[in-house]
């Protein structure tokens, strides 16, 4: 009899502990799909954002944001949608309200440009490699194949990977811009176009034109490719204006910043800003926030129209 008691107590635990793994696993299962929908929710936003017409609201509220989808991923390191996210998050942050405000406070404040330029660079970097976290969900051991041949590691790239090879590039882009003097980040550029490139390839019509609207700026700096590369700038910039139907104030912003200043065409400059400003952002409620801050920029730029063109006032 006792050892029939002990046999049947011996029974009872061990049911009693696979219920309980049971039950753990089911909260575990839980919690898991509750960051997941929390997640996907988060990953499927940012209306509310483009739409704000207050930038620095936005740019309080966005660290939050960024912070809580950093937390969701420790918990769900794989979630597509979140890794994205962030990588987009985390480059409009630092390209909108901690680079560009380095540019604007360098004349009176040049050691606080200096820091603002340095955590920008971290910023792009961390929104990189959630890009590249991103890219090998999808696709297997990629960010050591892009390293090894990033032409031949981005030709598994499909359609449905074009937003991340964008942000990623575009952070990656912008760090390496942030950072000439790091030899080795430079060197990664490859890994850049490699990226950017295939995006173009793969929907060259990605977010009206976006693709294009980077590209006005790199092609100035693409090493190794034959032609004028103020003609593949200004082919990218009228593609850029024709995919947003001139509703984006980006691209003429970035051609003013980046052509025109280095050719010193000065009425091109003048036009380009014009345009930007001329449009109403409450027009496109989709496009507010980001017509809004590249506003802000054309308007910075005009202040200092005399000291980027040697000929500006002649001009004038």
């Amino acid at each position: 009899m006792k050892a029939k008691r002990a046999t049947t107590i011996r029974w009872f635990c061990r049911a009693g502990l696979l219920a309980l793994a049971g039950t753990l696993a089911g909260c575990v299962s839980v919690k898991q799909m509750a960051v997941n929908k929390l997640g996907d929710a988060l990953a499927g936003g940012g209306t509310t954002f483009a739409s704000d017409d207050d930038p620095e609201l936005i740019a309080a509220a966005v660290p939050f944001s960024l912070k809580l989808m950093e937390s969701l991923l420790a918990e769900s390191p794989r979630h597509a949608g979140l890794l994205l996210a962030s990588t987009r998050g985390f480059t409009q942050y630092a390209f909108a309200f901690v680079s560009e405000r380095a540019d604007e406070i360098e004349a009176t404040d040049y050691a606080g440009a200096e820091h603002a330029r340095a955590r920008a660079k971290r910023l792009y970097l961390r929104a990189r490699d959630y890009g590249l976290r991103g890219l090998a969900v999808a696709h297997r051991d990629f960010r050591a194949a892009l390293a090894a041949d990033p032409r031949g590691a981005v030709r598994v790239a499909t359609t449905r990977d074009v937003a991340l090879l964008y942000w990623t590039a575009a952070a990656w882009g912008s760090a390496v811009s942030l950072g000439k003097d790091d030899a080795a980040l430079v060197g990664e550029l490859p890994q850049v176009e490699a990226l950017i490139d295939r995006a173009l390839e793969l929907d060259e019509a990605f977010e009206q034109g976006a693709i294009h609207s980077f590209l006005i700026t790199y092609e100035l700096s693409r090493q190794g490719v034959a032609g004028d590369p103020f003609a593949r700038a200004q082919a990218h910039y009228l593609r850029a204006v024709q995919l947003a139907d001139g509703r984006l104030a980006g691209p003429f912003v970035t051609y003013a910043e980046s052509v025109c200043i280095e050719r010193q065409d000065v009425d091109a400059f003048d036009a380009a800003l014009r345009r930007a400003l001329a449009i109403d952002a409450d027009a496109h409620p989709e496009y507010r926030l980001a017509n809004l801050v590249m506003q802000q920029r054309a308007r910075w730029l005009q202040g200092r129209r005399g000291e980027l063109f040697l000929l500006a006032e002649t001009n004038s």
